[in-house]
């Protein structure tokens, strides 16, 4: 234990007296290669390690799962070492026609086993929903995705799917919000569920938002097919915060080209506004665009 911590001391001492040039600094710019191994997944950074690629093209990268193919989407390109975060992972090579024919075949391999998957989940009744199966490129390991309302003790399934496969099982629990991404579908608006179709990350969404946006309270109407706050009341604040800033707010007091009134509803989006003005036959509402519109007393609310 002695020659241990003087060992360990004498490291600590040796590194304390590196001089700043022999301390690994990076370059102020790095070259990198953006991938994405799922359409609307997010962009990974890697080493293009002299490899020479365009977006479009397909590649072979090391990744912490092992080897994976992926869908280039920034060729080589350098960016500010305070974009990435160290130490990147190397790009192997520009996929072949044997990388993409095996790729085919992982897909082809990976329905197979949801199939098997499925039935052994019912053969070990376990309450858990799987939602997606996924082999590493070189088939190192498979990777199941599930959901449970519950704790599921799944050992005895990892060993048995292991035998059956002969690979390195893993089981991942994920949220409903994951599923939906990974499922698709279609939302209450009528068009393809925003995750699965191009959002590469999910952002915070709060009640907040829905108020600003004027819609109805009613969770029933502002929840995605998920259960969860709809994604698109994020990605379209602030489209709705720089609008509502140039809008006049209810209650403002304005000059319409017909004289004065108070501002009874506006809509920030398409800049119209619905205006109360006294007349000599009584009050009457007449709508305006806010450009024609000076304020004359903004409501603090």
């Amino acid at each position: 234990m002695k020659q241990y911590i003087e060992k360990r001391l004498k490291v600590m001492e040796d590194k304390a007296k590196k001089t700043p040039e022999e301390e690994q600094v990076l370059p102020e710019e790095v070259e990198i290669i953006g991938l994405k191994f799922k359409d609307t997944g997010k962009t990974y950074y890697f080493d293009p390690r002299k490899n020479i690629l365009a977006k479009g093209d397909d590649a072979i990268v090391e990744t912490a799962r092992g080897l994976e193919f992926g869908k280039v989407t920034i060729g080589n390109k350098k960016v500010k070492s305070s974009e990435i975060v160290p130490p990147l992972r190397a790009v192997v090579r520009k996929a072949t026609d044997a990388d993409k024919k095996q790729h085919e075949t992982n897909q082809s391999l990976e329905k197979e086993a949801m199939a098997t998957c499925q039935k052994k989940i019912e053969e070990h009744e376990l309450t858990m929903k799987l939602i997606d199966a996924e082999y590493t490129f070189d088939r190192s390991k498979l990777m199941f995705y599930f959901t449970a309302e519950v704790r599921v003790d799944f050992r005895e399934l990892v060993k048995d799917l292991a035998s059956v496969f002969r690979t390195r099982i893993e089981l991942r629990q994920i949220g409903i919000r994951d599923e939906a991404k990974m499922i698709g579908g279609i939302g209450i608006c009528g068009r393809p569920f925003c995750c699965s179709s191009f959002l590469n990350d999910f952002a915070q969404v709060s009640i907040k938002m829905a108020k600003e946006q004027n819609l109805s309270l009613n969770s029933a109407k502002i929840s995605g097919t998920c259960g969860r706050l709809m994604c698109c009341l994020r990605f379209e604040h602030e489209n709705y915060e720089s609008e509502i800033k140039k809008t006049p707010k209810n209650d403002a007091k304005v000059k319409t080209p017909d004289g004065e009134g108070v501002v009874v509803e506006s809509s920030p989006l398409t800049g119209f506004l619905k205006v109360r003005i006294a007349t000599s036959s009584g009050d009457a509402v007449k709508t305006y665009h806010r450009d024609d519109v000076t304020v004359i007393k903004q409501n603090s609310k």
